[in-house]
């Protein structure tokens, strides 16, 4: 698949900003109020337990600190569309850090997460959109760096909400909104075309996978799902089988069959 020639989509950075402070903020209190018994519950990521997975939540988050107190990149190398791509190349690495913070923090969370806000409070106000910052796969903008925020935070939280029942941490709407469009657009570069419309109402509406262009009327080919569904199967928590045997999404058309693209960050 050729890399992202442009971005596909404008997002307002001071809501994009806004959205993952208040994202993080929730997270927070949830985290607070778990148990030891909570903390050592399983996750469905692997071995993570849920600690680790509050661990790699802080992470999510420092790293913008992290990144800002780095001289700034000579040039810009990622655009925002190659991201949800690029992730899996890091998942040891990922992996491993998430470890060695959880390791770090032991069971005092609370220090982890304070520590990590006021961080990104010292560093994120003055910073300005176009300063260039080095991810874990090159150069990328603030801005952009903060959208790719959003999909790890909304992403885990639905993690954490499946770890540990009852909890119901709350999904801020513009760090989800954000979140789905983003993903929606990756399955946009990764199947070009406009034979089939895929509808994540009231977030996102994109054309994808080639075959006959759809100019008027009902589209022939309609994949419609709700926003945490699309995330899920974008990212491997659920599969299209799965999803449409519990009607969690609806496909009508000889190219509705989207099984073949997903997941698309692995």
């Amino acid at each position: 698949m050729p890399p992202a020639k442009k971005r596909m989509r404008a997002y307002d950075s001071t809501k994009i900003r806004t959205a993952v402070l208040t994202q993080f903020g929730a997270v927070r209190e949830a985290v607070a109020g778990l148990t030891p018994e909570q903390l050592a519950r399983p996750t469905r990521l692997g071995d993570w337990t849920v600690r680790e997975l509050a661990a790699h939540l802080a992470m999510v988050l420092g790293t913008v600190h992290r990144y800002l107190a780095l001289p700034e990149p000579a040039r810009h190398e990622v655009p925002l569309m190659d991201w949800p791509f690029a992730t899996v190349t890091a998942a040891g690495q990922v992996d491993r850090d998430t470890r060695e913070i959880a390791e770090a923090a032991g069971t005092d969370l609370g220090t982890l997460f304070a520590r990590t806000l006021a961080g990104i409070e010292e560093s994120l106000p003055s910073a300005p959109d176009a300063r260039l910052v080095p991810s874990r796969f090159g150069a990328m903008t603030l801005a952009d760096f903060m959208v790719t925020r959003t999909v790890e935070l909304i992403v885990h939280t639905d993690d954490l909400n499946d770890a540990v029942p009852g909890l119901d941490v709350p999904y801020d709407r513009q760090a989800l909104a954000a979140c789905t469009r983003l993903l929606a657009d990756a399955l946009a570069v990764k199947a070009p075309g406009a034979s089939t419309e895929v509808r994540v109402p009231p977030y996102a509406v994109v054309q994808c996978v080639e075959g006959p262009r759809h100019t008027r009327g009902t589209p022939p080919n309609v994949v419609e799902t709700d926003p945490l569904t699309w995330i899920r199967l974008a990212t491997g928590r659920v599969d299209w089988a799965t999803a449409r045997e519990t009607a969690k999404v609806s496909a009508s058309g000889e190219r509705a069959d989207l099984s073949g693209l997903l997941p698309i960050m692995g």
